[in-house]
């Protein structure tokens, strides 16, 4: 082959490769090492231009298909603000001595002349000291949602609030209820179920469970009980539907008051703005379902009876049962600051409802006037809505002041739900206060304590010793057995610190000044309701 035909001929890529190789190994400076290089980008750059982006698109697919997360609630971390001391005004600087003329007459020493007192540091003008600068602290970050809490001082159901009231006094709680408190919040952790539940009815008694917990100051931040409240609240997030109603199973959706009621006391607890969604969204059907007469019936129908023929009769069915419960939920909710349209004017109307089912005497009845157990609820519903001065009020408190502390006994002539009625006559009781309050504490823990059943050594806790875990089981006939049965007698054995009454009118809590929940400061309220 000539001169002129190899300046023509292409070599092959094995060729190619070969004298890229060894030109590689000749000295960095000479010609067939710059050849060399030259040659590695030329065979190198076909195939980047086709791996690169084959590998790209590999990743893509990779994280593209990946599982999806459920959404969880956001964690909320709330630390205490310390007070801000008042700023001082900047010190001016210090003038210029005086001269003076020497005078004998000025010789003084305080060490020689006792009476002359010498001013201390904390004595002298502030120009003269020297103000210390506080040093800087970094505190860590570990949660993306950190809310500085006010200042709520010490009566708000904290732990601190909550031992004030368990030191033996006839108004508050004792060691023995304490004790058979803990036995219940080890009891539910025990039993609750892996997707955050209690069964029967989950969401209703899930919704109970969130409350006893709550109750005891345990949030998703409690060291023991923390992440079981975390998953009962995330259970019940995820069982609304879109158009912010909760249905259960009983039928007649008492489930859908309850799980909002507790959904409001989390709020309040943890201002978790998922939580504030919810509810936003619950509160919607129980406002649109209150009839013009201010009560509820079930499913929050916000229709009229119908009569034999089918058609609207003119009258409202107003539960006084179901009433309850949504008075319960929308109390909590002015509570906790959430702001719904209607839902100020709701629980105005509400006290209509509940006097249309009050008897002349004392009493409310069940859809009429009455004098069952239905009356403690009617008496502590009217006492959250600010009508505790009512005549009704205070002629069905004195309707119940016979009434004994009972666990198991259906025979009192009250009805068959005694437990049922109870729950809402101890809370309304206790904000009365008195004698009459006195006498039904002293009697009810006796009976409460006495009547739970006890498993010894069932469980651990956080530092890993044995601990017995205790429930109850009673006599009503409407209930959901046991975790219902547990929660309320639970609840009314936690009524000394669960938070204060707080209605429009004015604070109806009658109890002696050392059990009162002392007034919260900030622009923020966030009270736990009794109920």
């Amino acid at each position: 082959m000539n001169m002129t035909d190899r300046r023509y001929f292409e070599p092959s890529y094995i060729r190619r490769l070969c004298a890229m190789t060894q030109g590689l190994h000749k000295p960095r400076g000479s010609r067939e090492y710059k050849e060399a290089c030259i040659e590695l980008q030329r065979l190198c750059a076909p195939l980047t231009a086709v791996l690169l982006p084959a590998v790209m698109i590999a990743l893509m697919m990779v994280l593209g298909t990946g599982p999806q997360r459920p959404e969880r609630i956001i964690e909320t971390i709330y630390e205490d603000l310390k007070p801000v001391p008042p700023l001082e005004p900047p010190v001016p600087p210090p003038e210029p001595p005086v001269k003076r003329p020497l005078d004998d007459t000025l010789n003084v020493s305080f060490i020689d002349n006792p009476e002359v007192h010498a001013p201390q540091p904390s004595e002298m003008p502030s120009a003269l000291v020297q103000p210390q600068q506080e040093p800087f602290t970094a505190l860590p970050v570990v949660s993306p949602h950190v809310i500085k809490r006010l200042n709520f001082g010490t009566g708000f159901r904290t732990s601190e609030g909550r031992d004030l009231r368990l030191t033996g006094d006839p108004r508050g709680g004792d060691p023995q209820t304490e004790a058979a408190v803990m036995r219940t919040l080890r009891w539910l952790k025990k039993t609750q179920a892996q997707d955050g539940s209690w069964p029967k009815n989950r969401i209703a008694m899930t919704g109970l469970a969130v409350l006893t917990f709550l109750a005891h100051c345990e949030t998703p931040e409690s060291k023991e009980f923390g992440p079981t409240v975390q998953r009962a609240i995330e259970f019940l997030l995820a069982q609304q539907k879109p158009d912010g109603l909760f249905i259960g199973v009983d039928g007649n959706d008492y489930s859908h008051p309850i799980a909002t009621y507790a959904l409001c006391e989390a709020y309040g607890m943890t201002r978790n703005p998922n939580v504030m969604a919810a509810v936003e969204n619950a509160l919607v059907p129980i406002i649109k379902g209150q009839h013009p007469t201010g009560g509820w019936t079930y499913r929050m129908n916000p229709g009229q009876e119908k009569d034999d023929a089918g058609q609207a009769s003119g009258k409202y069915r107003d539960d006084t049962s179901y009433m309850g419960w949504c008075v319960q939920a929308l109390k909590a909710a002015q509570l906790a600051g959430i702001k719904a349209d209607g839902l100020d004017k709701a629980a105005k109307l509400a006290v209509r409802g509940f006097k249309a089912n009050a008897a002349p005497g004392g009493g409310f009845g069940y859809t009429s006037p009455g004098t069952g157990g239905l009356t403690s609820v009617g008496t502590l519903c009217l006492q959250l809505l600010g009508a505790s001065d009512a005549r009704e009020t205070k002629l069905s408190s004195d309707l119940m002041a016979p009434w004994k502390p009972s666990f198991a006994d259906k025979a009192n002539g009250i009805g068959d739900s005694l437990q049922y009625y109870y729950y809402y006559a101890t809370q309304s009781k206790f904000h009365f206060g008195g004698p009459r309050w006195e006498h039904w504490n002293r009697e009810m823990k006796a009976v409460y304590v006495a009547a739970q059943k006890i498993e010894r050594g069932a469980v651990k806790d956080i530092a890993g010793n044995d601990c017995d875990i205790g429930w109850w089981e009673n006599g009503d006939a409407h209930t959901d057995r046991p975790v219902m049965d547990t929660c309320l007698a639970a609840l009314q054995l936690m009524v000394y610190y669960r938070g204060g009454l707080r209605t429009t009118d004015r604070e109806a809590t009658h109890v002696a000044p050392e059990l009162k929940v002392p007034t919260l400061e900030g622009d923020i309220v966030i009270v736990g309701v009794d109920i």
